[in-house]
């Protein structure tokens, strides 16, 4: 047919009328024909009918030549992933086995190397800019994109992102309670909520993929991910897995048990981390040896992961630990025998960031090792970062010299386009703008909010149970707030905010501090008095009717977190015996875990463990003031000594400050 057509053309003589027609084939390929008409006697009707009879023909020939099965929707998944995977080369393969920073991403690497996905740390480099808009982000993974699809298959790339309390990297967005907070509330309604929220959140700035939810199991609060962690008990942790279809939409019933899922362009691909045992180290050290046989490693680490995979989870992460001393980045026990063969997970397994170099001791001592080591765990996508020339190279070279197997190769990469495809990304490539009024809105705020009103558990009310301190009047004389955590959003928030290791002060994002949220709380009348850490002199020299007394912990992350002591820094422990010495007070701790206070307990009046609650410090407020009663419950044991640890419930050791489980309740006061 395209022969006759274009001999009928070219037999036409003279042009007296030219068409230029663009055929285009999913948006990827172009062609550019001339078609000329004589008159030859013709009326014009008959030339118009004549053109576009041709025009047709040729679209319909062109159409047919250019089809491809995997870029069509209607084609069945494994149709899709099949007809795509014969006519990829080993270069592309890898290149979609590569996930890097963006730091040194481009729309022309990505096209060269083939990349299957981009990523975003939480350092200022890898960020669009500081305090970017959602434009700003949607344009520059949508500048990145073009050149994903624009290579020869034109295979999108996947950009993913941290967002583990929130979208928590990103100016302006809702920062929820960490997950240490989250766990309290044993409420897999809400989490799911939560999931949903965030996933807008994640869309409105044009990502896809997020490395969340963290669901570790921290048996001892030195490590410093513990506030990553929803409990120490895996039931409760099982529980709150209901955050992945709160981000990925809820799986059809009937589905086949691990196939990834997600629903459409309002959710994202999450990602179940860290795989496995990574909260059960040995001390708490991060990254470090968890040791425990394989009944205690399936019945305390396991449970959340059975439930994420029945639930749809599209990528599970390795985690940098190891168990009984093999690294979890080269257990092919674990990732190949048992979560792909045993438990069915279909979707991909990454590794962590740069997880492959620490295989060795010191890390990146035999980086061609660990790739080989790590393929032969079966990881399928390597968040390699900053290296991925040189990851890219080194693998083509262990598999064309058969060092690795095509079979593996072949596994990732059909792992990899399974998500991909499951996403809808062949269809929807560009991110939408149109989301980006869901960043920090008023009903994500809200529900923020809630979370952090029944994250919040009341330790100790009065000094006896017939004379309780809370709920506090908004109705009195003076009040004195104090406090290094009382007006300082960026320790409200924890780690992983805006920046690895977060920071202090109230620059870094929009949300409310507790400080703010007491002053819009109280009778207008009432004198609200701040001094972050008051001396005995300011202190005789008023009369305040009660103080509210917020410290904590400094913002942290992985490594730089973790604690031999757990003691609150100071000024923290001089600021609850001065003013608490002076004055009613209620204590306010702003933590990632349980820390020593024992020896502050009976100067205290009451005593309130807020965990990171994230921006909405009025949910602090509602609960202190009465407007909500107190509901949360420990989801971790509160230990007396770290001399104890580590010490979870059930064990035979066991005799806590403040059991599993513990939390007093206060009733709404009435309006």
């Amino acid at each position: 047919m395209w022969t006759i057509c274009c001999s009928t053309l070219i037999s036409l003589r003279k042009s007296l009328l030219t068409i230029h027609w663009q055929a285009l084939s999913s948006g990827l390929t172009r062609a550019f024909l001339s078609y000329s008409l004589f008159t030859m006697g013709v009326n014009n009707m008959q030339k118009v009918l004549v053109l576009l009879t041709l025009v047709m023909c040729c679209w319909a020939s062109m159409a047919k030549a250019e089809y491809f099965k995997y870029k069509d929707p209607k084609q069945r998944l494994g149709v899709r992933i099949k007809d795509l995977m014969k006519r990829m080369t080993l270069e592309e393969k890898i290149g979609q086995m590569t996930q890097a920073d963006k730091s040194v991403a481009s729309k022309e690497i990505i096209k060269k190397y083939n990349l299957g996905s981009i990523l975003s740390i939480p350092f200022p480099t890898s960020l669009p800019a500081q305090g970017a808009s959602p434009k700003t982000w949607v344009d520059m993974v949508n500048d990145l994109q073009s050149g994903s699809i624009s290579t020869r298959l034109g295979i999108p790339m996947i950009y993913g992102i941290d967002a583990v309390h929130g979208h928590n990297n990103v100016y302006n967005a809702t920062v929820f309670p960490h997950n240490v907070g989250l766990g309290v509330t044993r409420d897999p309604v809400l989490l799911k909520k939560i999931g949903a929220a965030t996933a807008l959140e994640v869309r409105a700035t044009g990502i896809p993929y997020v490395f969340a939810p963290c669901i570790a199991v921290c048996r001892d609060p030195r490590w410093g991910r513990c506030y990553e962690s929803y409990s120490e008990d895996p039931k409760i942790v099982k529980l709150m897995t209901e955050i992945i279809p709160g981000l990925q939409g809820d799986i059809s019933v009937g589905s086949r048990k691990g196939v990834p899922y997600v629903e459409g362009q309002n959710k994202v691909a999450a990602c179940a981390k860290h795989y496995l045992g990574d909260g059960g180290t040995h001390l708490g050290v991060d990254e470090g040896n968890t040791i425990i046989d394989a009944k205690g490693l399936f019945s305390i680490h396991m449970p959340a992961y059975y439930d994420s995979i029945i639930k749809g989870v599209s990528t599970i992460m390795t985690s940098y630990s190891s168990w009984n001393g093999v690294k979890m980045h080269k257990n092919r026990f674990l990732v190949t025998d048992y979560l792909k063969n045993t438990l069915k997970f279909r979707g991909f397994v990454i590794s962590d960031f740069q997880g492959i170099d620490r295989i060795t001791t010191p890390p990146n001592a035999n980086y061609t090792y660990s790739i080989l080591a790590a393929m032969n765990a079966g990881i399928d996508m390597f968040m390699v970062g900053f290296t991925y020339e040189d990851f890219i190279t080194r693998l083509t070279y262990l598999v064309k010299n058969k060092f690795i197997p095509m079979r593996r190769i072949n596994d990732a990469v059909k792992r990899i386009l399974r998500v991909k495809f499951t996403m809808g990304l062949f269809e929807n490539p560009l991110a939408d703008y149109s989301y980006a009024k869901y960043l920090g809105c008023q009903e994500h705020r809200d529900l923020a909010r809630e979370a952090v009103r029944k994250s919040l558990v009341l330790l100790k009310n009065g000094k006896s149970v017939e004379n309780p301190l809370l709920p506090l009047s908004k109705k009195t004389s003076k009040i004195l707030v104090a406090g290094s955590h009382a007006d300082n959003l960026g320790n409200q928030c924890g780690g992983w905010t805006i920046q690895w290791q977060g920071l202090s002060g109230n620059n870094l994002t929009a949300g409310t501090t507790i400080l703010s949220a007491v002053k819009t709380t109280v009778d207008p009348r009432t004198q609200v008095v701040y001094s972050e850490n008051p001396d005995d002199k300011f202190l005789k020299s008023n009369k305040f009717d009660y103080a509210i007394v917020v410290v904590g912990e400094y913002p942290y992350a992985e490594l730089l977190g973790d604690s031999s002591n757990l003691t609150i820094p100071e000024p923290g422990p001089s600021t609850i015996k001065r003013v608490c010495g002076s004055v009613k007070c209620v204590v306010v701790l702003i933590t990632g875990r349980p820390v020593v206070v024992q020896p502050y307990v009976e100067t205290i009046d009451a005593l309130v463990a807020a965990w990171l609650p994230g921006t909405e410090g009025q949910g602090v407020t509602d609960l202190l003031f009465g407007d909500y009663g107190f509901t949360g419950k420990l989801a971790r044991t509160w230990f007396k000594s770290v001399d104890q640890l580590p010490m979870n419930v059930g064990d035979p050791h066991y005799d806590p400050l403040y059991p599993f489980g513990f939390g007093l309740t206060t009733e709404p006061r009435k309006k």
